[in-house]
């Protein structure tokens, strides 16, 4: 192509960047349109505005897409689908080994844990990453946009859900990469949404939004600030591993056992006849949204026997009541992260397929006592819509955004008692800067470690070390005498700069971390969240324990050290002096005989040593 600022047959028009939403079960590709101010979803080659996220191989061929979902039914282990659940993770994950019972393809390990998908494609066994399945969805989206624009379009912004940790996220843009696009920036969907939102015509003003982005895998709830060409996050909540498909399984549960029971039989060991029952459970969800109830109903669906039963909503409901309770009560928690109440919220904006199931709206409108939810934008084309309009503010095409994330773990410092001690809470808008002040442990310490963390929970060991440094050259003193200013450096784009200075010396390090390597495994962001919220008795007691036991290991770790001198400058008597540090030596053996005491007997055992044990004069040393 001759000039990267032209198009061919479009004289000297910008070539275009696009926004792409890589669902979970659909991708919608956009991109903006100057000349009619607004987004424009581009349709596949069938017409539709989503293509399915599906690849599948046969014997000749690889379809993507609509071709790939017509053909499931009579090739169920070769065609790949939510290779999102997969992306950036671990094999022995146990939301892996969960998925995988519902899948009829094969997903196996692979090198250093990840997982691999099977299949068999022109009568041999390939094997391909996540990575590569989600490269191919990507493709699709870069040739239909660029059927549509007549020229190659190289820039995309490419959406992911709020909680994806950073190896979900670096996988991703290594799957853009493999399609042939130039990722200007991985942006989250409900804020992609919320600039769908800002973005419509009608509206005006400056509101507080909530983003209940509910698709076919993830769940996201973001709080934002939106005006017209500026979006700012307050805060993120979600849970990477919730979406239709659990909605889907759980009435593809209730079908299994029924088919069982009625012909004694176990049909969940044919993988073609789990995918037709699937296909029929998805549609059903569907129809309750609008209708009170609706029959599954299959013809010789295992062993010739045929299959039927009528489901209300009613019983879809029940199926998974649980499910829906999580997704209100992780809306409350988003709230109260963002400080705010429910009445200051002027709007809740549907996004994902699956927002539109019944109970959930009317959760929602009781939780918030509305009488609607909004329906301003597309559930469906609302996250590739933002896309386009952020692809095209950073591809410097004629539109004006301004967006303000937010860090969506705490981070933090290593402290005495194996503790964390937070420098940057979550749901800190980024970029920013923050410091804290550290001192010495002992005395006449010249260096001290420092290792940068990211987690919720109190104790070191149970966050993750994103890195770790050493500063050098403090002078000696007493313990508690230098001051150690630690501080913390986020970018726009969540890099990472932390340092720390000797404000006596002036001695100074300094490490860069970027969003690189697996750092997370397993749950990882969301397991965090939820596992904070669920050891939060738990860990305030550990915290209010180490505090304690450090008071007391400080208390009497300077009292010897002030006794000590004294006694050198002959300020005390040598037999007072030893008597204070025989008591002191007793304290020390019973802090470290009773270890695991609970933080009263600490308490109460510092109160004692002070105002009972300690001699009259120590007060003045």
């Amino acid at each position: 192509m001759e000039g990267r600022g032209r198009g061919r047959g479009r004289g000297r028009e910008q070539v275009k960047a696009i926004g792409i939403d890589l669902g979970t079960s659909y991708c919608c590709v956009a991109v903006w349109q100057s000349h009619h101010n607004m987004a424009e979803i581009i349709v596949n080659e069938q017409g539709n505005r989503t293509t399915p996220s599906m690849v599948a191989f046969t014997q000749s061929q690889r379809l993507i897409g609509d071709a790939a979902k017509n053909q499931i039914a009579t090739n169920p282990v070769n065609t790949v689908f939510d290779a999102k659940r997969l992306i950036g993770r671990r094999f022995s994950d146990s939301c892996v080994h969960d998925d995988i019972k519902f899948w009829p393809f094969t997903v196996i390990q692979g090198k250093d844990d990840k997982p691999v998908i099977q299949v068999t494609h022109k009568e041999e066994t390939k094997l391909f990453a996540p990575e590569e399945i989600s490269s191919m969805l990507l493709m699709k989206m870069k040739t239909i946009s660029e059927r549509y624009l007549k020229y190659e379009v190289k820039n995309a912004v490419i959406t992911v859900p709020a909680y994806f940790n950073d190896a979900q996220k670096r996988a991703t843009k290594d799957a853009g990469k493999i399609a042939g696009l130039n990722v200007m920036r991985i942006i989250n969907e409900p804020t992609a949404a919320a600039i769908s939102y800002g973005f419509h015509d009608a509206f005006t003003g400056e509101k507080n939004v909530v983003v209940f982005d509910l698709g076919g895998g993830t769940f996201d709830v973001s709080v934002l600030s939106v005006q017209k060409g500026k979006i700012v996050v307050k805060a993120v909540n979600g849970d990477m591993h919730l979406g239709g498909q659990d909605f889907d399984n759980r009435m593809l549960n209730y079908c299994v056992q029924k088919f069982n029971t009625k012909y004694k039989v176990d049909m969940s060991k044919s993988a073609k006849a789990l995918r037709r029952l699937r296909s029929e459970c998805e549609r059903a969800k569907r129809n309750l949204s609008s209708e009170e109830e609706t029959v599954i109903d299959i013809d010789c669906l295992y062993k010739e026997h045929d299959f039927s039963v009528k489901v209300s909503r009613a019983k879809f409901e029940e199926l998974n009541a649980d499910l829906f309770e999580k997704c209100i009560e992780i809306v409350r928690e988003c709230i109260h992260d963002a400080h705010m109440s429910n009445d200051q919220i002027d709007d809740i904006v549907l996004v994902g397929g699956s927002s539109r199931i019944t109970k959930l709206q009317e959760l929602l409108r009781q939780n918030f006592g509305q009488e609607e939810v909004c329906n301003k934008v597309n559930p469906d084309e609302a996250v590739a819509y933002g896309a386009a309009v952020q692809a095209a503010a950073l591809n410097n095409e004629d539109v004006t955004l301004a967006l303000t994330d937010v860090t969506p773990l705490s981070l933090g410092t290593e402290t005495d008692g194996d503790a964390i001690t937070v420098v940057v809470p979550r749901n800190t808008p980024i970029p920013t800067q923050r410091e804290n002040y550290f001192t010495t442990a002992c005395d006449n310490q010249t260096s001290v470690s420092v290792g940068v963390y990211e987690g919720e929970r109190a104790l070191i060991a149970q966050n993750n070390l994103l890195g770790e440094f050493d500063l050098s050259g403090i002078p000696p003193a007493r313990c508690g005498v230098p001051s150690v200013k630690v501080c913390f450096k986020i970018s726009e784009d969540g890099i990472l700069t932390a340092s720390a200075e000797d404000e006596g010396s002036g001695a100074s390090k300094e490490i860069t971390i970027t969003n690189a390597g697996g750092r997370l495994s397993k749950e990882e962001v969301s397991k965090m969240i939820a596992n904070a919220e669920k050891f939060r008795e738990d860990d305030e007691k550990v915290k209010k324990k180490n505090m304690a036991r450090k008071s007391l290991e400080h208390f009497i770790y300077n009292m010897k050290s002030r006794v000590t001198e004294a006694k050198k400058k002959h300020n005390i008597k040598t037999s007072a002096a030893e008597d204070v540090l025989s008591t002191l030596n007793s304290a020390e053996e019973w802090l470290d005989d009773n270890e695991e005491a609970e933080a009263c007997e600490f308490e109460n055992e510092l109160k004692e040593l002070q105002f009972h044990r300690m001699p009259h004069f120590t007060r003045n040393l």
